[in-house]
Formats: C-alpha cells, sequence, structure tokens
C-alpha cells in the first residue's frame, strides 16, 4: 500500500472542501481549535432548539402523554436506523440503548452463549480498558474455564484464531494510535474458524464508511457521543447480525426487551427483534439529542467525509513531521491512511504538559498515558487552515518548553 503524505495546501484544500457548509451547523467557540472530536463531538445548534422543546412542550405540556403523541417510546429504534445508515447495517439491526460497556456486557454475553462449546476471547492488550475489563467479568462470571487471551501486535490476532476461540472482540481503530484493522479480512479469518465477532466501533461511526453488513459482522458495538456529536454521556448502539436475533437471550432481561412490555407480564419473554437488546426505560432526554444530532447525517456523503478525514490526517503529519524528530515526537500512527481512523497521535516525553500548554493557547486535543498526545480529525466541522495552525502552535509550545510552566505539570481528573 502507499504510504506516502500528499504535499497539501491548506488553503486551497478549504476552498475546494465539499464539506466546508456543515462547520456552520454547529457551536463552536472563537479562537478554539477543536481536535479532540474523538472524545466529545461538538454540539449541533439544532439540538439546543429540539432538547428545549422536548422539555418545555413535550415533557412541560403533555406530560406522561409524550410517550405516545412525541413517540418517546421508539427512541431507541428511530436514533438505531440513523446510525445504522452510516455503519452499513440493514434496518432492524441496531438499536440505541445504555453505554458502549452494558452494550459489550450484551452481546459478548450472548456470543459466548451462542458458541458454547468453546471457552475463549480475543483481543488486543492495547484495546480500550472497559472493552478489557468488561470481557474480563463475562468470563468470570460465566467460569467454566473461558479466559480472556491478549494479542500483543495486530499481527499476532490471525495466529491465536485456533479452536476453543469463541469471540474475536476488537475495536476497529484502536483509541491510542489510531490505527484500523480490515474489518472483511478479519472476520472472515474468525468465521473460517466457527469463531463470532465483536466490533467495536466507538472510533469509527461518523469518521468513516462502514458496512458490517458486507464484512457479514455478528455483533457491533458503539457510542454515540464522538464523531456522531450525541453529547456528553450520549446513549451508545449496538448492532445484531440479523442470523442471530431471536435464537438465545442477552443477559439483561429488562421490561424493555419483552416481546410485549406493556402486556406486564409477570413472567420474561424476550423480543425476537433486535428489541431484546433493550433493556430499561430509555433516557427520553439524552436520546432526544441524540436523535436530532443525527439528524444532520442525512445530507453527508461518506465517501467525501473519509477523504477528508484521510486529506486533514496527512496535513498534520505533513506539517508536524518537518519538526518531530528536532523535538522529540514520534509518529505512532499509520502513514498508511488505509490502516488508520481519524486521528494522529504522537508519543511525547513532556505530553501531559504539552498538550496542557496547547490547550491553554485555544488547540484542544487530549493525552492518554503514559505518553501519548493525540489529535482527532473531524471532518464536519475541522478546516485545513486550522489543522496547520495547530501544528505551528504545537512548534512554537516545543520551542520554547512552554509546556515546563507549572500549572500544566498538574494533572486534571480527566486527561
Amino acid at each position: 500500500m502507499d504510504s506516502t503524505i500528499a504535499n497539501i495546501d491548506a488553503r486551497q484544500a478549504d476552498q475546494a472542501d465539499p464539506l466546508r457548509a456543515f462547520r456552520d451547523r454547529f457551536e463552536l467557540p472563537d479562537g478554539v481549535i477543536y481536535l479532540d472530536g474523538n472524545s466529545l463531538g461538538a454540539l449541533p445548534k439544532t439540538v439546543k432548539q429540539r432538547v428545549a422543546k422536548t422539555i418545555g412542550d413535550e415533557w412541560g405540556e403533555q406530560l406522561i402523554r409524550s410517550w405516545n403523541t412525541a413517540d418517546w417510546v421508539h427512541l431507541p429504534q428511530r436514533v438505531g436506523k440513523k446510525i445504522a445508515r452510516l455503519i452499513g447495517a440493514e434496518d432492524g439491526t441496531v438499536v440505541a440503548a445504555d453505554s458502549t460497556s452494558i452494550n459489550l456486557f450484551k452481546v459478548l454475553s450472548a456470543a459466548l452463549d451462542l458458541n458454547g462449546g468453546r471457552s475463549k476471547i480475543i483481543s488486543e492488550r492495547d484495546n480500550f480498558p472497559t472493552d478489557l475489563y468488561i470481557a474480563e467479568g463475562v468470563a468470570k462470571q460465566i467460569g467454566k474455564g473461558h479466559r480472556l487471551a491478549l494479542a500483543s501486535a495486530p499481527a499476532d490476532i490471525p495466529g491465536m484464531l485456533d479452536n476453543d476461540v469463541a469471540v474475536l472482540m476488537l475495536t476497529h481503530v484502536n483509541y491510542r494510535n489510531g490505527y484500523r484493522h480490515d474489518m472483511a479480512a478479519l472476520t472472515k479469518a474468525a468465521h473460517d474458524k466457527g469463531i463470532l465477532v465483536i466490533w467495536d466501533l466507538c472510533h469509527t461511526a461518523g469518521a468513516m464508511p462502514v458496512d458490517l453488513t458486507g464484512a457479514n459482522a455478528d455483533f457491533a458495538i458503539g457510542c454515540g457521543y464522538k464523531y456522531l456529536n450525541g453529547g456528553p454521556g450520549a446513549p451508545a448502539f449496538l448492532y445484531v447480525n440479523p442470523r442471530h436475533q431471536g435464537g438465545f437471550r442477552q443477559p439483561l432481561s429488562g421490561w424493555f426487551g419483552h416481546r410485549a412490555p406493556f402486556d406486564f407480564d409477570s413472567s420474561y419473554a424476550p423480543s425476537r427483534s433486535i428489541e431484546q437488546y433493550l433493556c430499561g426505560t430509555p433516557p427520553v432526554l439524552a436520546m432526544v439529542a441524540m436523535d436530532e444530532a443525527m439528524a444532520l447525517w442525512d445530507d453527508v456523503d461518506m465517501a467525501a467525509l473519509r477523504a477528508k478525514s484521510v486529506a486533514l490526517c496527512d496535513l498534520f503529519i505533513q506539517e508536524v513531521g518537518a519538526f518531530a524528530a528536532d523535538f522529540g515526537l514520534t509518529l505512532v500512527t499509520p502513514l498508511d491512511a488505509e490502516c488508520r481512523g481519524s486521528q494522529v497521535s504522537y508519543s511525547c516525553d513532556n505530553g501531559y504538559a504539552t498538550m496542557q500548554a496547547l490547550i491553554a493557547r485555544g488547540v484542544i486535543g487530549d493525552f492518554r498515558a503514559p505518553d501519548i498526545i493525540r489529535f482527532g480529525m473531524t471532518p464536519l466541522y475541522l478546516s485545513f487552515a486550522e489543522v496547520a495552525q495547530a501544528a505551528v502552535i504545537l512548534k512554537d509550545i516545543l520551542a520554547t518548553r512552554a509546556f515546563d510552566a507549572p500549572e500544566y505539570q498538574v494533572r486534571g481528573a480527566v486527561t
């Protein structure tokens, strides 16, 4: 694969950008270059009005009638249908619900039950910790020899797929270095060995096209607050391949997963559709914000989104690459766009303090221990000029050692 970084002129790229009009659809503070949409997406302007209407009219005036009159009750399915279009999923295979961690607990438990003759879960040592924690907990809860085995590098994964593996559980785009797995190839390799596959799409959905159906994925999960711009703590989502719906149960048998919840039966009869993966009452205000945030995606060309994502990353790597070696920065994100998501990460000896100095100068990225400074490229509202300017500011901070200031050494609760 070609790993050459194109020579990009920021001004020309902005003039030619087919997505530039989307920036006006977001609330973005003046004087801020926002490179952290891979942690929390910006606020779509229409969300404020939609949530205010829900609070004032639907809750304030209609009260409990809004479960019917405003159709609150079907928000998980409506939001799920909007997400499905972005991840290559069929209608009726995605719902918005709960958190990523809870949804992983559901689908991992279900997958292990479905592949009951096997006991091993395969993942990566560098996977996002909550995924590993949930897998450890599920394996311990089931017992019977179930265990989690971790690959040290992506290249090690195929060789670990033996006849005792029940589930391969991977994050499509790595949260630290931005490495992107070949979803179709790894899913096929697993299926050839009778292994079910769960994909975490937290750093994928809304950043690039995905084709879960084409890849024949079994399950997927993801969050709503990053590239989907659903707001802090937004509802997550989950996908279940149609062939796996109705044949077995997920363990959180809440009333919204019942086939007829308002019959109020005393015993549980699970829905045979994707609705079985619902649990308790949906959080309406958060779900409404997510629903409205998803509306702008109707106008997005996903191929153009991916092309801009690649170009934004290439530009940042190009600009930072001119001085990275002088200041001990090491690129840990793949140069090859086919092998990366929509972020650029560097190892940096004074990473935390450097990021705090950047934030103080209006360039917001984030830090991941022990030494990673991370920059998310969100094509809907980020310009090429901003990316180029962020590189200029980063160079100045490193050259002047501005990160040595005492205020940048104090660790916040969130990094």
